[in-house]
């Protein structure tokens, strides 16, 4: 997922968003873990996906904090 997606999600969106990656990483990380799993980079792909969403959604949490000061 590219940055420029990441910023056309809403906040509820991203939410979501981040629910659904971090099941699927787990989901990977069990099917991972019983037998090796046909592209483990996937992986990894997903973690960071799960970071960029949680800092874009650290970013908008923050921003309301700032503007008032």
């Amino acid at each position: 997922m590219k940055n420029s997606e990441i910023l056309e999600l809403s906040t509820e969106e991203l939410v979501a968003r981040i629910g659904e990656e971090r099941a699927s990483l787990t989901k990977l990380k069990f099917a991972h873990a019983v037998s090796a799993i046909e592209n483990p980079t996937r992986i990894t792909k997903v973690r960071k996906d799960v970071a960029r969403l949680t800092t874009e959604l650290t970013k908008r949490k923050a921003a309301p904090a700032s503007e008032k000061n």
